[in-house]
Formats: C-alpha cells, sequence, structure tokens
C-alpha cells in the first residue's frame, strides 16, 4: 500500500502539532511567555504563529489564492495578543490544525503540480501544504531549545 504525499503530511502535520505541545507545556508555566533576551522569541509566540499560520494556509489551500494582503503590523498584534495565554493558542491551535489537516488531505493527487502565487514567489501546492508541517517542526525544535536553556529538556 503506497502513501500519498498529502496523507503523509496531514498525519505528520497534526503529529507536529502533538509534538509542539508537548514541548511547550514541558516548559513550566511561568516561562513558557520567557525569552532568553529582547531579540529573542517565547515559546507561546512561537506556538500562537504556527497557531495562526496553520489557519490561514488551510484557506490558502482550499481557494488556492492569496487573501491574506494587509498591514504586517496587524498580524503581529494579532500574534502577540493571541499569545498572552496558553488556553488562547491551544484551542486556535486545535482548530486549525484540524482545519488545515482536513484541508491537506483532500487536495488531489493531480493538483500538487497547481501554482499558486504568493508575495514569495509562485509555489506548487504540493510546497504549500509541506507548510504547517515545516513551520511545527522548526517551532518545536526552538521550542526544545528553550527547554534545554532552563534545564528542562528530557
Amino acid at each position: 500500500m503506497s502513501t500519498t504525499l498529502q496523507s503523509f503530511l496531514a498525519a505528520a502535520t497534526k503529529k507536529a502539532a502533538d509534538e509542539l505541545e508537548a514541548a511547550l507545556l514541558r516548559l513550566p508555566e511561568d516561562k513558557r511567555g520567557w525569552a532568553p533576551a529582547d531579540s529573542s522569541r517565547s515559546a507561546l509566540d512561537q506556538a500562537a504563529e504556527c497557531a495562526m499560520l496553520s489557519g490561514s494556509t488551510s484557506e490558502l489551500i482550499k481557494t488556492r489564492k492569496w487573501n491574506f494582503e494587509g498591514d504586517f503590523s496587524e498580524y503581529l498584534r494579532k500574534k502577540s495578543e493571541l499569545a498572552q495565554s496558553w488556553s488562547g493558542v491551544k484551542t486556535v491551535l486545535d482548530e486549525n490544525i484540524a482545519n488545515v489537516v482536513e484541508a491537506i488531505a483532500a487536495v488531489p493527487t493531480e493538483d500538487l503540480e497547481a501554482e499558486v502565487k504568493t508575495p514569495f514567489g509562485t509555489m506548487t501546492l504540493a510546497q504549500i501544504i509541506s507548510y504547517p508541517y515545516w513551520n511545527m517542526t522548526y517551532h518545536l525544535g526552538q521550542i526544545n531549545y528553550l527547554a534545554s536553556i532552563l534545564g528542562v529538556l528530557d
């Protein structure tokens, strides 16, 4: 039985989200919003990014149109607001992961090479459906690095 790219990425994205949550919860509660320097990001900020971008990527997969015009400062404001509590991040993360996993799994194989214009250049749908997995895996490493600084990495 062969596995499609879509089924692999749908499962891997869900697993990455679960691992991201576990990594964040490994941190002491009072350190989840902590950053080791003014130029670095907290675990909550990174998880908020993953939550928000999974939602917008879900819409991008479904519509195949870049619908995120606007002021980047508005995105940063919303992310900062969301990152104030784990409960808020978790609610958005759970909802958006379910949506993006469903969107990834629904992409027909023959559409994987379809191109979508984005501000970052033209991307194939195959590249776009890999983004949530890649982004969460990257931030999982960053959160685990924070755990290592705090001495709580298993």
